[in-house]
């Protein structure tokens, strides 16, 4: 269009591909809010797949600011997946945990925010929150939305998500301790110590990396190999820890690699090309406070996934 055309009608021209360019840019973001909401990378990306299809179809004259506008449409849809996820989980088989992420290698760690709001522990603490405490709490919290914007995501109004986002902040709190993550040297020195003993069976090597009021928690789901309950105490989690390793260095062609799952060490064990499960190691002031096992075979299919997280 030449220059001079009619100086008071403002023309937008879109090209083909303008959808999915602004869908993609954002993409990490709306991976990582769905996510945070679900606590499943497989469910989200069906919320972002479903989303971009609801996107596609949007004049995007009528959009004045892409990222809140896509960050309404995917967070509704997830608050509708949590809200009937949650049913589903009161019948689940023994602790629930949420799906392990795997990250570019330091992908969130500058992000201390970032780096927290994807632990698996807080991840857990979410787990206690309502739906819509949830969504409010990681859209005020973690992403900076305003809470004009939250309310028009979940359908209620602005006072009632402030009262939400305090209650959220409150009880997020009360159950999570203040993230003061370990630099590298000291998160790889310990990992490798961890790793080195649970192969080993060394149980005072285990014992000396552990807190007093260590915790593992195993999510099996019925459909594989797993405590029911949470075995609490160094000295129980470490025999724990070497039975479950004297018994994996029985299985042929088992090998185990070191990664990064939700900003935190993690082991990953294969049998041959089967993932048996996910280890994460939670680490506080120089001490391995919690290890999370995720072997439930659902949990685990989109595991070897790379992803990228934003906020």
């Amino acid at each position: 269009m030449s220059e001079h055309s009619t100086p008071n009608l403002e023309v937008v021209v879109i090209s083909g591909d303008e959808h999915a360019d602004r869908f993609t840019l954002l993409r990490p973001l709306l991976f990582t809010i769905v996510y945070e909401i679900l606590g499943s990378a497989t469910e989200a990306d069906d919320v972002l797949q479903d989303g971009y299809l609801r996107w596609a179809a949007v004049d995007l004259a009528t959009v004045r600011d892409t990222k809140s506008y896509l960050a309404r449409l995917v967070t509704r849809q997830a608050l509708n997946a949590l809200r009937a996820s949650a049913r589903r989980r009161e019948d689940y088989i023994g602790p629930w945990l949420p799906e392990p992420l795997l990250l570019d290698d330091n992908d969130a760690s500058a992000d201390v925010v970032l780096a927290e709001s994807v632990s698996m522990a807080m991840l857990v603490v979410l787990e206690t929150l309502t739906p819509d405490e949830r969504v409010v709490f990681v859209l005020r919290e973690v992403f900076g939305f305003e809470h004009s914007d939250i309310a028009a995501a979940v359908g209620k109004t602005v006072a009632t998500v402030r009262q939400a986002a305090h209650r959220a902040r409150k009880h997020v709190q009360a159950r999570r301790k203040r993230f003061e993550p370990a630099d590298t040297a000291t998160t790889a020195r310990i990992t490798e110590q961890f790793m080195t003993a649970a192969t080993t069976g060394d149980l005072q090597g285990l014992l000396s990396l552990l807190a007093k009021d260590a915790a593992f928690t195993a999510d099996g789901g019925g459909k594989a190999s797993a405590a029911r309950m949470p075995v609490v105490g160094a000295e129980r989690v470490a025999a724990r820890l070497v039975g479950l390793f004297h018994k994996g260095r029985g299985m042929p062609g088992l090998r185990i690699e070191t990664v990064n799952c939700n900003n935190a060490p993690a082991l990953i064990a294969y049998r041959g090309d089967h993932l048996e499960g996910v280890f994460l190691i939670e680490i506080t002031n120089g001490e391995i406070t919690d290890i999370y096992a995720i072997r439930n075979p659902d949990k685990l299919l989109t595991a070897t996934v790379r992803r990228r997280i934003s906020r």
